[in-house]
């Protein structure tokens, strides 16, 4: 027979686990063990505490889609056409930009009470406007063709995100303009 040697353990001296050789718990001691209680002690506390931390993820989460981070990017953001677009555009200088602005000048002025105002300042609106759409509708089939060039294929919808982006004043487009005007994407 051999002898065992020191570095052999036989099965019967082997270290017992913590599982092995105690009784399964009941459900109910199962259950009893896991209980916690359904309101919090302090409930004004907690409420806080919930807030606070929503908060927190709020601003995380603004601060990363203003920053432009694909992580936080809601899913008509994301991808690398969509991010070619919004370079283009913010690289771009739009009519339809400032198309709040002067809307708000021009209805203005036709508050005037002297008609000739009133005629020319909704003749000018009516003109801004349709200049701007036609703008809107250069950009979406130029950037349609830089897409095709670029990529060969041109996502479904981009031409809209590029005139919807292009309307918007610069300031309130979100995720906020990462390059400066004239800085096309290559």
């Amino acid at each position: 027979m051999t002898q065992p040697t020191p570095g052999d353990e036989s099965p019967a001296e082997a270290p017992k686990n913590d599982k092995k050789g105690t009784r399964t718990p009941t459900r109910a001691e199962q259950e009893a063990a896991r209980k916690r209680p359904l309101v919090p002690d302090d409930r004004k506390e907690a409420a806080k505490k919930a807030k606070s931390d929503a908060a927190e993820q709020r601003r995380k989460y603004n601060e990363g889609m203003a920053a432009g981070d694909e992580r936080y990017l809601p899913a008509r953001d994301k991808g690398p056409q969509k991010k070619f677009v919004r370079h283009y555009v913010d690289a771009r200088t739009s009519l339809g930009e400032l198309l709040l602005p002067v809307m708000l000048v021009l209805v203005l002025a036709s508050l005037i009470p002297v008609v000739e105002v009133q005629a020319y300042a909704m003749i000018a609106l009516y003109v801004y406007l349709l200049a701007a759409i036609a703008d809107a509708i250069i950009l979406t089939f130029t950037i349609k063709r830089k897409l095709r060039a670029k990529f060969g294929t041109a996502e479904r919808g981009v031409g809209w995100y590029a005139a919807m982006r292009g309307l918007q004043m610069r300031v309130l487009r979100l995720p906020k303009p990462q390059n400066k005007r004239g800085n096309y994407p290559a």
